[in-house]
């Protein structure tokens, strides 16, 4: 098998500075990015923001934060839109916008490289 060569800088999972989770299991992670989980458990809503499907760091993201890949998440969030059960995440077109989106939207999660992290945003670890 071969080794992990994603060229992408270290990144974080970030979320608005008002959200008050720190760590995570992997399964609500998945649960978030597969928009099944639409609340933080203090009961606000959670607004799911992602790369486009082609970006190496949702790429990079997919493949080893959520162990799928970007066609089957986009797979499944055709299926809740188009089946009218749920909607799909807002995709930003940048890192700078996902960084602006997630700082300034309540109860926000996102993803972002370390470089281009300040203090607008919470890292979130996985455990």
């Amino acid at each position: 098998m071969a080794s992990k060569t994603w060229a992408v800088e270290p990144y974080e999972i970030v979320t608005n500075s008002g959200v008050s989770e720190k760590t995570l299991s992997k399964s609500s992670l998945r649960a978030i990015f597969g928009m099944r989980l639409h609340t933080w458990p203090d009961g606000s809503p959670i607004h799911v923001f992602v790369l486009p499907d082609d970006a190496p760091l949702h790429i990079a993201f997919s493949k080893e934060k959520l162990n799928v890949f970007p066609y089957q998440l986009r797979a499944a969030w055709d299926r809740l839109v188009f089946s009218g059960t749920g909607q799909a995440p807002e995709t930003v077109a940048s890192p700078e916008e996902m960084l602006a989106k997630v700082g300034s939207t309540p109860g926000a999660i996102g993803y972002l490289t370390r470089s281009r992290m300040d203090g607008s945003v919470n890292v979130l670890h996985v455990k």
